[in-house]
This record gives C-alpha cells, structure tokens and sequence, in this order.
C-alpha cells in the first residue's frame, strides 16, 4: 500500500468543507483497507470472538449512512439493507465466508458508493450545519453533531479494519 488513493484534505477552508474532506479520507481509508484481498478474505472474521469482518463493515457503514443521512438528516422513509430490529447484527452476522462470491461483493461495494454519493448529496443539500433534526433515541441533534458522528464512526472502524487488514495478510499503514 505504498500508493496512497485518498484524497487530500485541505489545510484551509470553512467548517463544512473541512469536516466533508475529513470524511471522505475516512471512508477512502475503509476502502483502501479492503482493496486487492479475495471475497473469502473480505467476509473472513479475523478477530475472533468477535463477527466483524471487513465485508460486513462495509454492510454496516452502508446502513450507518443511510440510518443518519437519509433517515435523520433528510427525513426519508427508509429502512436498513443489512439488519432489522429482529437480526439488529446481521450487517455483521450475515456474511459467510464459505459461499460470498464476487457478485455479492461488488454489490455490496456498489450499495456503500451508491450511498455515500446520497449521503454527500443530503448534506450539500442542507442550508447550515446548525440546523436541528429530530433522533428517536439521541433527541434534537445539529446536522453538525451528526457529521461529526460520522467521522467518529468511521475513524473508530478504520482501526478496526487496519487490524482485521493485518490478521488477514499482515499488511499495516494508513
């Protein structure tokens, strides 16, 4: 990984500007994490006890960003791809390792871009980033918070997919 894909975040700019940047080094860094490694490695769990794996990771982003930027940010009627209240890990729990293949990948991979092209969109949709949202559990929330929220979740998960990138082939960096 010597070649380093993501785009560079601007040392200057206005608040929306910085935190869109941030967040699409982060997201880039998911995606360099998976890059070149086998459907089988994808949906493998390298960090047992644990389900995670960088398949489902990706899963579970893709809902991530529609739950927040559809749902909360945009008001959308939506419901998540990968889990329900009654399986609420299947983002995770439903990747298996011994049948994904490369059709269920790259449409999993077109389902996360597919999203955060939507998600970009909401939020160069949105007036200011004072603008309050209802949440069912979290309450009034700024559109702010929620982008900053998104940053959180998606460094927390870099370094999740950073070690579960190192068990599978050993391969470490940003």
């Amino acid at each position: 990984m010597t070649d380093d894909p993501r785009p560079q975040i601007p040392p200057f700019g206005d608040e929306r500007t910085i935190l869109a940047a941030y967040l699409d080094w982060h997201r880039a860094t998911i995606a360099l994490k998976c890059a070149g490694l086998t459907p089988a490695q994808l949906a493998s769990r390298p960090l047992p006890p644990s389900t995670m794996s960088l398949l489902g990771l990706i899963r579970h982003l893709t809902d991530v960003e529609r739950g927040w930027f559809g749902r909360v940010i945009a008001g959308q009627d939506l419901q998540p791809i990968y889990y329900s209240d009654a399986d609420p890990d299947g983002d995770f729990d439903n990747v298996d390792e011994a049948t994904v293949d490369q059709s269920h990948v790259d449409a999993t991979f077109a389902a996360w871009h597919a999203q955060r092209e939507q998600s970009r969109a909401i939020a160069d949709g949105v007036g200011s980033l004072d603008e309050i949202r209802p949440h069912r559990r979290e309450g009034d929330l700024s559109v702010r918070w929620i982008l900053v929220h998104l940053l959180e979740e998606y460094a927390r998960h870099s370094g999740h997919a950073d070690l579960m990138r190192e068990q599978i082939d050993g391969v470490t960096g940003e």
